[in-house]
């Protein structure tokens, strides 16, 4: 172990420590061990146990711990304060510009554990609530989140879509503008995507020689006719050579997850993929069955839909004519209701339902009951100055520890329609997780179950539920469930979309705008709602302003 192992061990003692909120005097000792036994001339490991402790900024205590980890490769102090450290926390150590103090404020007041999970409250704009930060410091740490989560191995589908877009336009520059082709994951429109796949209609010769020069692009590995390439040295980019013969083919199959593809070719074995076909869609004519668009190419059981010709036409953005669940700056919006609304205006929406915290979420600056009429106050002057646009008066309230939500009833009552969600205490057993959404289930005044497993992708697992329960509760006391398309959460996944949509449960694509810009964030839910197979008939947010309401109205309670 060499000194420099030494100091980093010491270093981290040190900033746990100061994240635990132990003795100070001892951490602050540990962190100046670290700085000095980086800079020691000698190498602790070569000299003699009794010499340790007279090294330049070592002394008796520090050097009993140098000597456990020399004689075996741990320290036990810092292996108890990993022990209760979550995994996340550790990660955030390695943003820069976020020390042991400010991870301690952000991990035990916000209830943030990982760098994704941070990330989010940014975009929240939840840090600024928080003594020792402000909005330059969290604009400073968002920016120190995305470099970081740039230089990761796998993204979000809203975070690579730019980078496919640019290679996309690059190689058809490069090459043709109907020579290239994206493929893979990217084009079934998965929420994580591993890496970007591109057919080139162009042999693999011309396809290094174009890129050999460009030191974006490092050739990883060649085989056959497949290059496999690392872009800025961290997006993995596989590049498939092809012909105008087995373009089709090769579409068709990088297109489709192996499991689609074996049983396509099991069902169909008499397909001639080198018919001078023009495109993948020719071989499902060939096969006799509906076109299976490739979002859906994931299992064997859409095969069985398509041959029944009873695939259903797939929601479209333009199908959302409003936009539910907002938030605004009366909570940790970033933009005022009118803001938000007069871009829902521009946008071409019909409505937008105004979803601020509610108490509870003290963090978010949760509505108070005076905060409440104030708000609902401001939205009557505002739907009068701004008709035939209407603004809906609702809340997102927290579902409790208890399955209870944190306003009476007679407030409740007030607004146009309650979203509840868990927001806090997400670590729980499934049969705490289900007795919380239950009890926000049955109760008369929820409308719409918000982010049902409070996922945040790449970031925190979702707590466990019996789904299947969930949404047979949810049809039987008539409460709509969020899809919730923010790119992190993207809450129903789309599995459990097309078990909600056979059981005939309404669903509801809605933004989790806090933000002018989230407001768009819509697409991504659709996305996933495709890959769910749903239709706009299935959708809350596609209905008309007078469907709407037509529909707030049904709901009312008397």
């Amino acid at each position: 172990m060499t000194n420099s192992d030494i100091s980093d061990v010491f270093s981290l003692l040190s900033k746990l420590m100061d994240i635990h909120d132990e003795n100070s005097f001892k951490s602050k000792s540990y962190a100046t061990a670290a700085f000095q036994i980086d800079r020691l001339p000698k190498e602790l490991s070569e000299l003699p146990r009794t010499d340790i402790a007279s090294q330049k900024g070592v002394g008796e205590s520090v050097a009993k711990k140098i000597i456990e980890l020399l004689d075996t490769g741990e320290l036990s102090q810092l292996n108890e304060l990993i022990e209760k450290t979550p995994e996340g926390i550790l990660d955030l150590l390695k943003i820069k510009g976020i020390g042991p103090k400010k991870i301690s404020t952000i991990w035990k007041e916000l209830g943030v554990e990982s760098p994704g999970e941070l990330l989010y409250a940014c975009n929240e704009n939840r840090l600024v609530n928080y003594k020792g930060f402000g909005a330059k410091s969290q604009q400073s740490i968002k920016e120190a989140l995305e470099f970081y989560f740039s230089n990761q191995e796998r993204y979000l589908y809203a975070a690579i879509a730019p980078i496919a877009k640019q290679l996309d336009q690059f190689f058809k520059r490069l090459f043709s503008v109907d020579w290239v082709f994206i493929t893979g994951a990217f084009r079934r429109q998965c929420d994580i995507i591993d890496e970007l796949e591109f057919l080139i209609l162009s042999p693999v010769e011309m396809i290094l020689e174009a890129l050999s020069a460009n030191e974006h692009f490092s050739l990883e590995r060649e085989e056959d006719d497949v290059l496999h390439f690392k872009f800025q040295g961290c997006i993995y980019i596989t590049i498939y050579s092809c012909d105008e013969e087995n373009l089709p083919q090769l579409l068709f199959f990088t297109s489709g997850t192996a499991e689609f593809n074996d049983a396509f070719d099991t069902q169909f074995p008499d397909i001639d993929y080198n018919n001078e076909a023009t495109g993948d869609d020719q071989f499902f004519e060939a096969a006799g069955i509906q076109f299976i668009a490739p979002c859906l190419r994931e299992d064997a059981s859409v095969i069985e839909l398509a041959k029944a010709h009873a695939i259903p036409d797939l929601i479209q953005v333009s199908d959302i004519k409003g936009i539910i669940h907002n938030h605004s700056t009366w909570s940790d919006g970033l933009f005022s209701i009118e803001e938000m609304a007069k871009a829902c205006i521009e946008k071409g929406y019909e409505y937008l339902v105004m979803s601020d915290h509610s108490v509870t979420s003290f963090y978010a600056n949760g509505l108070s009951v005076d905060r409440i009429r104030q708000q609902q106050e401001e939205i009557d002057r505002l739907n009068d100055k701004l008709y035939p646009f209407k603004i809906f008066k609702s809340i997102e309230c927290d579902i409790l520890g208890d399955g209870r939500l944190d306003y009476e009833d007679a407030v409740l009552a007030s607004f146009d329609l309650v979203i509840t969600s868990i927001h806090q205490n997400l670590k729980m057993t499934e049969e705490k997780a289900m007795m919380r959404l239950m009890g926000a289930i049955t109760n008369p005044y929820t409308r719409i179950l918000g982010h049902p497993t409070g996922r945040l992708l790449l970031s925190r697992k979702e707590y466990p539920i019996d789904h299947a329960k969930i949404i047979d509760a949810c049809k039987e006391h008539h409460v709509v469930i969020e899809i919730n398309a923010n790119p992190r959460r993207l809450d129903l996944d789309w599995r459990w979309i097309r078990y909600a949509v056979k059981q005939g449960v309404m669903l509801s694509i809605n933004p989790d705008a806090h933000s002018i810009d989230g407001i768009d964030d819509v697409g991504y839910g659709v996305f996933s709602a495709q890959k769910g197979m749903m239709t706009a008939k299935n959708n809350l947010s596609s209905l008309s302003l007078q469907e709407f309401e037509i529909f707030l109205k049904s709901k009312k309670i008397n």
